[in-house]
């Protein structure tokens, strides 16, 4: 079992920058696939990113493709969300979430733990 803690999250004026970090417990972090959401206000929570657990490769949503990247640090059982050019559609509660899988996976239904989430606020 995976428990997972995001930070980093906070208001930024658009077209600034934050990351988002994801720290998990337990030993067997390397194993899991790790994955970001993002639910905004009145919304379905949506993809953002994954990475696989090597970190050899990654997944992203249109909308944050070339502004967004996903990254992870396995020896610190961290994985991280550099956010940059944001935008106020950006504006969201940010989920970290793990798989017991390598495959990257899009969907929520393909994630087994999940984060309490962090806000993240772009102003205008």
């Amino acid at each position: 079992q995976v428990q997972l803690v995001e930070s980093g999250g906070g208001l930024v004026q658009a077209g600034g920058s934050l990351r988002l970090s994801c720290a998990a417990s337990g030993r067997t972090f390397r194993n899991y696939t790790m994955g970001w959401f993002r639910q905004a206000p009145g919304k379905e929570r949506e993809f953002v990113a994954a990475i696989t657990t090597s970190g050899g490769s990654t997944y992203y949503a249109d909308s944050v493709k070339g502004r967004f990247t996903i990254s992870r640090d396995n020896a610190k059982n961290t994985v991280y969300l550099q956010m940059n050019s944001l935008k106020p559609e950006d504006t969201a509660v940010y989920y970290c979430a793990a798989r017991n899988k390598y495959a990257l996976g899009n969907t929520k239904a393909e994630y087994d733990y999940w984060g309490q989430g962090t806000q993240v606020t772009v102003s205008s």
